[in-house]
């Protein structure tokens, strides 16, 4: 395993910033001191200092929380806004979220101190599939969700196709339900704004085969480790 990675799981910092505090000497293997980008270690056999204090790898968990809207999907916020973090203070392992929902965004967020697993769960060529309930203003016409099933051009490129249907119809407002397997930034507001009826609420109800069943929101639970190679399985099926 290399060293940076280690240091990452033992919750010291990232991979990246981990490489950085190798190179300035801070890093023991042995008792001696290692500068050497890449190090391979043996976690099981070598012994690991940082500035002094030996480290261990952090036990890995996995979280699904259920974010109510006004929290930022971020560990900090510059800005002292609430952050996903706030809401699961009783953990003592940092974890950081998975993905992201913006602000005004509620429903089904994960977070890990697993890199590998965020990876798997965030990269687009892994296609994970999120469900989204949304509201949105007016009544789209059937040739209007049939873009989204197609595909539409964004900014960015044209979406991959959507599951988009109908829940639920008001005087001047629809509620629809999307499913996508892409996570480009504020990905469902811009298809609906493409289509001409702008989102008033967002809600994520699913990742995966995951929902928000006995989740109250503000509250989380822990993954179980079934659940989490099921989402692992997953992630390469819809690779092949």
């Amino acid at each position: 395993m290399r060293l940076a990675k280690y240091m990452a799981e033992a919750g010291v910092a990232s991979r990246r910033k981990a490489e950085k505090l190798i190179m300035q000497g801070r890093v023991k293997v042995n008792g001696l001191p290692v500068k050497e980008k890449g190090y391979i270690i043996n976690p099981e056999a070598d012994r690991i200092e940082f500035d002094g204090r030996i480290l261990t790898r952090e036990e890995k968990v996995y979280i699904l929380l259920n974010k109510p809207a006004g929290y930022v999907s971020s560990v900090v916020d510059h800005r002292g806004r609430p952050t996903v973090v706030d809401l699961i203070k009783d953990i003592d392992l940092r974890v950081y979220p998975v993905g992201r929902l913006d602000l005004d965004t509620e429903g089904l967020l994960l977070l890990s101190n697993d890199g590998d697993f965020t990876n798997l769960m965030i990269h687009p060529r892994y296609e994970i599939p999120k469900t989204y309930q949304v509201l949105v203003a007016g009544k789209p016409e059937a040739d209007s969700l049939q873009m989204l099933r197609e595909g539409i051009e964004l900014e960015d490129g044209i979406t991959a196709p959507a599951q988009a249907d109908i829940i639920e119809t008001y005087e001047d407002k629809t509620r629809l339900q999307i499913r996508i397997h892409e996570g480009r930034k504020r990905q469902v507001k811009r298809m609906c704004l493409a289509i001409g009826h702008p989102v008033i609420s967002l809600k994520r109800t699913a990742f995966g085969f995951l929902t928000l069943q006995g989740v109250s929101p503000g509250e989380y639970r822990f993954l179980t480790p079934g659940e989490v190679n099921k989402l692992k399985q997953q992630a390469w099926s819809e690779q092949e």
